[in-house]
């Protein structure tokens, strides 16, 4: 299902068709990607690489109302990591998951950050979005200068609009985002826009930052479905290579990318939400297809993202990384680092040397 409200949205389908029916399903609608028909933009909305519907009514309204609640506490109260570096020099590599795809990405003295969001409540409004359980792991005023925000979509979970002014306040940061979404966040003061197509880039520093497909879908509201583009981001550098896969269901273009730029140094995957499959598997990973994924990339190290600050589909706190857990115990798996709120990696100045 295309919804801009999250996987946790899908529980509230009878709330959202009232309002629909009170002809209140636009208020919350973006504007439109308008150009000329491509590879992948049929003249009025975009589609994927390969054929990615939403599911039936019938499996989402008997899982909406039949569904098992599963366990997330209301509130964990986890005390902040403490503040990353202002930098880190050429050649080296530091992440630091914040919470769900937020990572502060640290490489060749730059700092940038992926679907950053601090806020409360994921979604349109407290009803209709999902609250969060944990705290990001960096406090805001911890941050450093921030020279470069990646948008993969613009969901609620991942294009949370009070973070992005206030960073726009506190570091005008460069955003760089899919096709028609310089026209939604220009709504709201963000003018800093450099709006990517699949397999195109554009220069931050020494880095070049390739827009790469993914499997997904946007939507802000109710009337403009697939009006902007979603994609990942791989960061080109001389040192290596990092990966953000932004939310994606599996699909041919992991072995495109992995053919067109090689092995990544790191990979940022998405694990969550896993179940119920029939409803997911076309646009979310899980975390059995994100160890197929880190496998066709040849990823040097994966992070798992995705997990951890928001209740999604019918996975309790702590179950996605669990089952990431038990995949990895098969023989020869890739090598993947689990990290929570606020945890980080640092790589060595080789590629080739790992992370410390």
């Amino acid at each position: 299902m295309s919804t801009g409200y999250g996987a946790r949205a899908l529980q509230r389908l009878p709330a959202i068709a009232a309002l629909c029916a009170l002809s209140a399903c636009c208020e919350f609608s973006g504007p439109r990607w308008h150009g000329p028909r491509t590879r992948n933009f049929d003249g009025e909305k975009f589609f994927n690489q390969i054929p990615t519907g939403a599911p039936s009514a019938g499996p989402i309204f008997r899982w909406a109302i039949s569904r098992v609640r599963v366990r997330w506490p209301k509130w964990i109260d986890v005390p902040p990591a403490p503040p990353p570096p202002d930098h880190v020099g050429d050649g080296e590599l530091r992440v630091t998951f914040i919470n769900h795809a937020t990572v502060l990405i640290q490489i060749d003295g730059l700092n940038l950050l992926t679907d950053p969001i601090w806020g409360d409540i994921a979604g349109p409004t407290p009803y209709l979005g999902s609250s969060r359980h944990r705290p990001p792991g960096v406090r805001f005023t911890d941050l450093p200068h921030i020279d470069a925000v990646l948008i993969s979509h613009d969901h609620y979970d991942h294009l949370d609009m009070a973070t992005l002014q206030s960073l726009e306040a506190a570091h005008h940061p460069r955003i760089v985002a899919g096709l028609g979404q310089a026209a939604l966040l220009a709504q709201y003061g963000l003018s800093r826009v450099t709006e990517l197509d699949w397999w195109r880039w554009t220069p931050i520093g020494g880095l070049r930052i390739w827009g790469v497909p993914a499997r997904h879908n946007c939507r802000r509201g109710a009337c403009d479905g697939n009006g902007r583009l979603w994609l990942g981001f791989l960061l080109r550098s001389r040192f290596g290579d990092v990966y953000f896969a932004g939310d994606t269901g599996y699909g041919p273009h992991f072995e495109k990318i992995a053919d067109r730029f090689g092995a990544p140094r790191l990979a940022l995957l998405p694990i969550a939400p896993g179940t119920p499959r029939e409803l997911f598997a076309p646009i979310h990973l899980d975390q059995r297809d994100a160890v197929r994924a880190a496998r066709v990339l040849h990823a040097q190290v994966t992070i798992p993202i995705h997990f951890g600050t928001f209740a999604q589909g019918d996975e309790g706190d702590g179950e996605a990384e669990a089952k990431l857990g038990s995949e990895l115990r098969a023989p020869g798996s890739p090598r993947f680092v689990i990290l929570q709120n606020g945890g980080s990696f640092s790589f060595t100045s080789s590629p080739a040397g790992g992370g410390s």
